[in-house]
């Protein structure tokens, strides 16, 4: 069963915008913080942003100042909002979500392919 419904990714070239949709339910998304990853081809994933539910953020050194990370409650959705895109962005993007409760339980959807072209 899939919990966390991504969209949005695509091909752009350098210098573009793309904007990444997590959708999810409300038991998920009232619990948890959300985030997205990365993984490039022969890389290890990597986090690009985290919003948790009080709404603080951080962000990757390498994406700070052009991507924002955001979340909807009245749609239970987190976004990333992708801007001056460059061919190093390309990667696989997975929305994320880790429960804050004392038992802990992680959430990966299924991911979107984002490319960069130069």
């Amino acid at each position: 069963q899939v919990q966390l419904v991504e969209s949005g990714g695509g091909l752009v070239q350098t210098g573009g915008s793309l904007r990444l949709s997590c959708e999810t339910s409300g038991r998920i998304f009232n619990t948890c913080d959300m985030g997205w990853y990365r993984q490039a081809p022969g890389k290890q994933r990597e986090l690009v942003a985290r919003i948790r539910i009080s709404g603080s953020t951080n962000y990757a050194d390498s994406v700070k100042g052009r991507f924002t990370i955001s979340r909807d409650n009245t749609r239970n959705t987190v976004y990333l909002q992708m801007n001056s895109l460059k061919p190093e962005d390309t990667a696989v993007y997975y929305c994320n979500a880790d429960s804050i409760g004392i038992v802990k339980t992680t959430y990966w959807g299924q991911g979107t392919q984002v490319t960069v072209s130069s």
